[in-house]
């Protein structure tokens, strides 16, 4: 198996946030239709009607045009670089701590924890404040609210300001602990999908020194279908518990268990899976343009002296 490439921190963020600003672009209203359909809770005389994922689209596009389906892409946008920045090289930096000394190999259960620490590491400084403004846009709409003509979000920054404003910066960490585990599930499976993937398609294809970018695109779709199956009721959980404004005397853990208790009496059990559908189909083609990108552009940028002459981290396989 050829040696893999070396790669500067200048790259991993290029390179990253060329690929995640193109996932964005790509996925975002995927992500809208499964935050709808995560909070849409219509009461009929029958009991909890709930829209399918092409009602919602339907829905979304008739009353809010094809650009509701985008709401909440500042907030993604704003993320996105410093997401993938942290992503690539804390993996590579936990990667390199759990290597074996004696193949100067990462063992498979090492990628694993390398990924757990890695999705951790961005959801506590990037993702979670993103998230919960993303979820405020998408969430407020004439279909979900009622009577709300005039928006209170207008923009990422304007939706940041205000809920700092009247909630306090600490709002913006609500569901963190969810947010966590989504990610470092969604991050070790991944990672560890995808290297053990992409080395066995190396070894059947010895010929290659590097993979085409199809087979990329396949691997990412494969690795990122599997985060959101194991996942899928904290995701849910912590929308209800971001899209919400705080009650005052109640703690994280019990509007956790307040919001599991409603999901579980009022909408069943197969509540916890709502928006998996459109969340796979977001996730999953969203890895595979992540890494098909990423490897594109960090190739490229490998060729640019000033950005490949300084010393740099591992290449991350995601």
């Amino acid at each position: 198996m050829p040696p893999k490439r070396k790669t500067t921190p200048a790259i991993n963020l290029i390179a990253g946030g060329t690929a995640g600003l193109c996932e964005a672009l790509c996925c975002h209203p995927l992500d809208t239709i499964k935050v709808r359909m995560q909070l849409s809770t219509r009461a009929t005389a029958d009991g909890v009607k709930r829209l399918g994922f092409f009602g919602t689209l339907i829905s979304i596009v008739r009353k809010e045009s094809v650009f509701g389906l985008y709401k909440g892409l500042g907030a993604v946008i704003t993320g996105i670089v410093p997401k993938m920045a942290i992503r690539f090289s804390s993996f590579e930096f936990f990667k390199s701590v759990l290597v074996d000394k004696r193949t100067n190999q990462t063992s498979p259960t090492g990628i694993f924890f390398a990924g757990l620490a890695a999705g951790t590491t961005e959801a506590l400084l990037i993702v979670n404040p993103t998230d919960l403004i993303k979820i405020r846009l998408q969430a407020q709409s004439h279909v979900m609210e009622g009577s709300l003509e005039v928006p209170k979000y207008r923009n990422a920054a304007q939706a940041a300001f205000t809920i700092v404003r009247e909630e306090g910066v600490s709002a913006l960490y609500r569901g963190v602990i969810l947010t966590a585990l989504r990610q470092a599930t969604n991050q070790a499976v991944n990672f560890t999908a995808y290297n053990e993937i992409k080395n066995q398609l190396m070894a059947l294809q010895p010929h290659y020194q590097e993979l085409p970018s199809y087979q990329h695109m396949c691997i990412g779709l494969i690795s990122g279908a599997l985060g959101p199956m194991s996942n899928a009721p904290i995701d849910t959980i912590k929308t209800r518990m971001q899209k919400e404004t705080a009650i005052e005397g109640e703690s994280a853990l019990g509007r956790f268990t307040r919001i599991a208790r409603t999901l579980t009496q009022k909408e069943g059990f197969f509540a916890f899976y709502k928006g998996i559908t459109p969340r796979i189909m977001r996730v999953a083609p969203g890895q595979a343009v992540t890494f098909a990108v990423y490897e594109q552009v960090s190739k490229r940028l490998e060729q640019v002296p000033f950005l490949s002459g300084s010393q740099g981290v591992l290449k991350a396989d995601n």
